[in-house]
């Protein structure tokens, strides 16, 4: 059979969350073949099949604005998490 997949990460090392990467993963039989990730700003093409939806996705600025912005989201979510964990300790 095929498998898709799609995976979206929060990485981050720092404390002040200065270094948070988001990155989204689109998966074909557990082969990446597109992917953004916020430091390069871009969609990045790995296939044949990749490169072509990354321009695509590239050139449409509605859906670039929208992964751009998930970093923010990451940023909230990992303050959480991060407070939780500390305040615990």
């Amino acid at each position: 059979g095929y498998f898709y997949s799609r995976w979206r990460k929060c990485i981050w090392s720092s404390h002040d969350l200065s270094d948070i990467v988001f990155i989204d993963n689109y998966i074909f039989n557990k082969d990446v073949f597109i992917q953004f990730n916020s430091t390069v700003g871009k969609y990045v093409g790995y296939t044949e099949l990749g490169v072509y939806n990354a321009q695509l996705y590239n050139n449409n600025t509605g859906r670039l604005q929208s992964e751009i912005a998930q970093v923010d989201i990451c940023k909230q979510n990992a303050d959480l998490y991060q407070q939780t964990i500390t305040d615990k300790s």
